[in-house]
């Protein structure tokens, strides 16, 4: 089996973030860059993590009118991203084309809510209902525009690998039972690496508590070894 440790490389600092993925490539699966990162570096930085010889899951959050996002997803194939994140917000319509446009073999997977809000915050956007209603509809929309997955905490990753068998499910916000990574940060829904996996999840978003552990190495070993 192979790992389902996606380390997202949250440093400013390009040479740092190569390094940092040089160091743990040995105890990860692949390396998650998000906006931050491509809004800093671009195809460039993506080019050279690369480099590092694991695969790339671009987490870019796409949500615009549909032909937007789907020139989005065509200006990135030459980067060949394995994973690609887009909002199930947007409707099918921006979903089915996204899905379209991206590389043979690019997952797109859809976000449906942000592990940093929980139920009050859905309710200050007019959101009805609980975080968990909403990412199961949102779940059934991006299964009918014919994604490959969907983005969602641990909470409701058990449900969604119910209602959909055979879909690609990453969960980020992980943290560990105990010691420095550990602390929650701005994730309000978040469970263990340990937790997610063995209630359905397919990829595991681990960010801080390696990345800003004292020890990377050791730290990235020691959640694999929960695995």
């Amino acid at each position: 089996m192979s790992n389902p440790i996606y380390l997202a490389v949250d440093l400013p600092r390009l040479d740092a973030a190569v390094a940092l993925g040089q160091k743990v490539k040995g105890h990860v699966g692949g390396l998650k860059l998000g906006l931050e990162f491509f809004c800093a570096h671009g195809h460039h930085g993506v080019h050279e993590m690369a480099k590092i010889g694991l695969p790339i899951f671009m987490d870019l959050k796409l949500h615009d009118i549909p032909n937007t996002v789907a020139a989005a997803m065509q200006s990135i194939h030459v980067l060949q991203p394995a994973i690609v994140t887009i909002h199930a917000a947007g409707g099918r319509a921006m979903m089915e084309d996204a899905k379209a446009a991206a590389g043979e073999s690019c997952k797109v997977v859809a976000v449906t809510v942000l592990t940093s809000l929980d139920d009050a915050d859905l309710a200050r956007v007019g959101v009805a209902g609980s975080s968990h209603d909403q990412v199961l509809r949102l779940t059934d929309l991006a299964q009918e525009a014919g994604l490959d997955g969907i983005v969602c905490s641990g909470h409701e990753v058990g449900e969604v690998h119910r209602r959909w068998k055979n879909g690609y499910f990453v969960v980020p916000g992980l943290r560990p039972a105990e010691g420095k990574g550990a602390a929650l940060g701005d994730q309000k829904r978040a469970v263990t690496p340990r937790a997610a996996r063995d209630a359905g999840a397919s990829c595991l978003v681990i960010g801080r508590p390696i990345s800003r552990a004292e020890d990377p190495v050791a730290a990235a070993r020691a959640i694999e070894a929960t695995l």
